[in-house]
């Protein structure tokens, strides 16, 4: 595996390869990211991660700072895997050699709800960084993960809107044994803490089957996995059902006739801020 730190470094590699296959990672890799690895490896060749912590994304009380940065152990992981051909690791001056004044800025009706209420200016940033993340690959197709719901649908709305020649694919999301997600911020985690995390699954799992049933009353839905996670010690951001097409709230005939619904949360848990999403067919 190749490791570059250089935009130039990354354009020499990847001169006159055309099937690029590509995973944007902000590191202290799991194997959620490896299980990206693998996907790309499957649509592409050869395959490009990247590993970039983006200021642009962070609010000012949010964790940039205290975001792990591990990439010594993440090269050791990508290296055993073999699925990498280039690991693109620049610093924030490479990136962002004079501020970022030319941003990409999501409609509001997509990016300013749900994650984009709660973090204002995430989206914003997300946008920013990925289109230049695929400027300087210049993929054919990138793999994300469906845990971060949202963030997929912004990419791949961008893309087609910008008329980008990339194909995004997503990856169903990855859990533990006890259905917790995996992500970078399980680590910040306590163990008692840990030992909760997955009751953020089991309410979502409680709103779908709610669907499942023939419950058409979202809000009811919705305000009882708020009251069960509160009371179990949760700070809780949203529980909310949405259609998978548009993330937008459904009607309650939409439900009834089977419209594919997604119900996603982001819940605090001490200082920990996680999040997860269930969707939900009805056969």
């Amino acid at each position: 595996m190749k490791v570059v730190h250089t935009i130039e470094e990354l354009r020499d590699q990847l001169r006159g390869q055309l099937r690029v296959a590509f995973v944007p990672t902000m590191g202290n890799l799991h194997p959620a990211h490896l299980a990206l690895m693998k996907l790309a490896r499957q649509h592409g060749d050869p395959v490009v991660a990247s590993i970039f912590v983006n200021r642009l994304q962070f609010g000012p009380n949010e964790d940039f700072d205290q975001y792990p940065r591990t990439l010594a152990s993440d090269i050791e992981k990508l290296e055993r895997e073999r699925d990498v051909y280039v690991l693109f690791a620049p610093n924030e001056r490479e990136m962002y050699p004079e501020p970022q004044n030319f941003q990409v800025q999501p409609p509001s009706d997509l990016g300013g709800i749900l994650e984009g209420e709660f973090r204002p200016g995430f989206f914003g940033g997300v946008s920013t960084v990925v289109l230049k993340l695929f400027s300087c690959v210049q993929p054919s197709v990138a793999v994300f993960g469906k845990k971060d719901y949202q963030q997929l649908m912004v990419v791949r709305n961008m893309c087609r809107q910008f008329q980008l020649p990339v194909k995004i694919l997503a990856h169903e999301t990855v859990r533990d044994a006890d259905g917790l997600a995996l992500s970078s911020r399980n680590g910040f985690l306590q163990p008692s803490e840990r030992a909760e995390a997955p009751q953020l699954y089991a309410a979502l799992q409680t709103v779908a089957a709610g669907v499942l049933a023939g419950n058409a009353d979202a809000a009811s839905l919705e305000g009882q996995a708020v009251q069960a996670l509160t009371a179990r010690g949760w700070d809780v951001d949203y529980v909310s059902l949405r259609r998978q097409r548009d993330l937008i709230a459904p009607a309650s005939q939409e439900i009834l006739d089977g419209e594919p619904l997604v119900v996603l949360a982001a819940a605090k848990l001490g200082a920990t801020r996680l999040i997860d999403n269930l969707e939900i067919c009805k056969k």
